[in-house]
Order: C-alpha cells, then structure tokens, then sequence
C-alpha cells in the first residue's frame, strides 16, 4: 500500500493545513515532526521509546546505509522495517546532502557524483537511478529523489545549471522507481532566488510524484530569512492534495514559520545531536544542563512535559549523568528533545483545528527566545 495524504482543513488566517498520512501502519496527522534515524536507528532510542512519544514517520540515511550494512543486507533481512523492527512509516532520503557534502565541484558530472567514503576513503559513484535502486532495496514508505545540493552562497547562473540538472535527475530516477509500494518524492530547488524556486517548483509538479520537499534550505551559511523566502518562492507552485516536506529543519521557530506558509512535515537530527551536548528544549528557549546553576536543581526540566525523562528525573541528576560523561544522559535529553517537538506539531494541529495558530504561535514566541538563550543552534 502506497501513502495517501488528505487535506483536513486551512487555517483561517494563514496557510497552515491540517492533513491526514494514511499508510499500511495506520494514520497519521500533520503538521509533523519526524525524528532522524540516520543508521535505522534514532540514537540510542528504542521503537518502543519512540511510539511513547507518538512519533509517526521516521527517517533513514541512503548513503550511510548502503555503506553500512548494505542494501543487499537490508533487503535480504526483509527491508528497513523488519531489519529495524519499527512499525511505521519510513522515510529515506536520497544520500545527496551528505554526498555533496564529500564531493569536490569537480567530481559533479552529469552522470552522477564521484567522491570518497568518509568510512575508508575508497572512491564511490552515486547516481540517480543507483539512489532510487537503493532506496527500493531498502523498502521504505518514501523515497526522495537525488538531487543535487548546492551551497547556500551559489550564484543565479550556477543555481540555474544545478536546478536543470536536478530535473533530469528526478526524471531518471523516476523512471527507474519500481517498488509500487513506496512513495516517491520529488524536491524543488533553487536557492532564494524567486525566479529558480518557481520554475522548479513548476518543473517538478508536472513530473506527477507522490509529494514535494522544498530542499536546500538547512545548509550551512543559509540565514533564517533565506530559509523563509525558499518556502514562499515555492508553496504556491505545489498542489495541495500532495504532502509537503520542508527537509532538515527542526528549530521549533522555524517548525512555526514552516506551518504558517503551508509545511506539513519537518525533519531535523537537531533534537538529537544538542542533547548529547546537554542542551534542552523547554517553552523559555533552549538550556543547557552542564550549567553550575543546575547542580542542585531538583525540579524537572519542564513541569508540564509528559515526556518519560522529566516524569522521573531532575535536572540536578542530568547534570550529574553529563558531567560524569554516562551514556544514559544524551538518551534521556534525546527523549525530552524529541517528545518536546512532536508535542508542538501536537500543539500546533489543535490551533488549526480552531483556527487560532497565529495567537499560538505568538504566545509560544514570547517566551521561547529564540537564539537568545543559553546556547546558540550551531
């Protein structure tokens, strides 16, 4: 069974949806946040762990995978799912971040992309059709095309060859696309450049795929006001009935600004990786927990959480745990972090449901302070 996504309702006062994922699995509400399992795991998460928290689709990494164990391995143990043991959906996305990200200019040929394992070093080749050939290995709900991911800084001229590249890429790959249970997307590009977004908006609409992601906005470099402008250079070119993912953003303001212009799904390893830090979500901006003024801190991180973490623990023994270097603290701040997101998106469906997001929205903002708080996102 392919995914199929509904259109419940628009919010009166802006562009925020409220939809419906149907899979084999179940149903599932946007707007969404889906927690990254890059090696088909959430680190040092279980399945278990991740359902108390009410996640719906997660992610996995094509190109960390077919590295590690392999697609052959994948496919053979019965796909991502079984191989996991999550039942859920599953998104995987294509490998071109992290290939572009290992690939020199040079090396980008219209065939495909030439670079180096950052494992051992051996020289690798990726290209469209061998993405969408992994990913049907994989067997995941959705695949992302390949598509090529250029610097936040690209000029108008450069932006313009990679987003005609791209386009022929999605149509290679789409032509290859064989698993008739998994749903494949397409990703629009273009910088934040008007001109690029709409006509690769309209481009890769009229290829027909089962859903659309506005890519190349979570790279380094990019302002907030870039981000911003690649969503709304993009929306009104994307049709309705279809899902539509902003890739890499997990920031709880931009889930915000993400909703407002017509986002359904977001992605981020940012919970995550700041929790190995020690740093924290709460609803007055982000902490971080190796503070001294934690030491003899006893209350919870928040008292209204539901989350398994701030039932149990104070932020006196998370200190405790990050300043004795115990594994146990990144898991238990990766709990708080990721129920911390799922319950805004939860947050954010009621105020569509009531046609109240902006009050929402502003009420959160005045008291999450965005970068102003103890740590800085980057």
């Amino acid at each position: 069974m392919k995914i199929e996504y509904k259109l419940l309702k628009k919010e009166a006062n802006t562009n925020a949806r409220l939809g419906k994922i149907i899979t084999k699995y179940g149903e599932y509400s946007t707007p969404m946040f889906m927690p990254v399992g890059t090696l088909a795991n959430v680190k040092t998460l279980t399945k278990e762990e991740l359902e108390a928290m009410n996640a719906g689709i997660i992610l996995s990494n094509t190109y960390h995978l077919w590295l590690r164990p392999g697609d052959d391995i994948v496919k053979e143990a019965g796909g991502l799912h079984k191989f996991m043991n999550y039942n859920g959906p599953i998104l995987t996305d294509s490998g071109g971040f992290q290939v572009f990200s290992l690939a020199k200019p040079k090396d980008i040929s219209e065939e495909g992309v030439k670079f180096k394992s950052h494992i051992d070093g051996r020289e690798l080749f990726l290209t469209p059709e061998k993405s969408i050939q992994i990913q049907n290995n994989l067997d995941s709900d959705i695949a992302m095309s390949f598509d090529e991911c250029p610097p936040a800084s690209a000029n108008h001229d450069y932006m313009k060859k990679s987003i005609e590249r791209t386009l022929r890429w999605a149509k290679r790959g789409k032509d290859v696309h064989n698993n008739k249970n998994q749903a494949l997307f397409g990703i629009v590009q273009g910088g934040a450049y008007e001109d690029l977004r709409k006509y690769s908006a309209i481009e890769t609409v009229k290829m027909n795929f089962d859903g659309y992601s506005i890519g190349g906005v979570a790279n380094d470099g990019e302002s907030k006001e870039d981000m911003y402008k690649a969503i709304d250079y993009s929306i009104p070119y994307l049709p309705e009935d279809k899902i539509r993912y902003l890739m890499g953003v997990g920031e709880p303001v931009d889930i915000l600004e993400g909703v407002e212009r017509g986002i359904d799904i977001f992605d981020c390893v940012l919970p995550t990786r700041i929790a190995r830090h020690g740093n924290v979500f709460t609803r007055n901006g982000k902490i971080n927990l190796r503070n001294a003024k934690y030491q003899r801190d006893f209350t919870n991180i928040e008292d209204d959480c539901d989350c398994y973490t701030c039932k149990n623990y104070t932020k006196a023994y998370l200190r405790h745990l990050l300043v004795s270097k115990e594994v146990l603290a990144g898991r238990l701040l990766s709990i708080h972090n990721i129920r911390f997101l799922i319950k805004l998106t939860e947050e954010i469906r009621d105020s569509i449901k009531s046609d109240n997001f902006l009050e929402y929205k502003n009420n959160f903002l005045s008291k999450y302070r965005g970068d102003k708080n103890e740590i800085n996102k980057k």
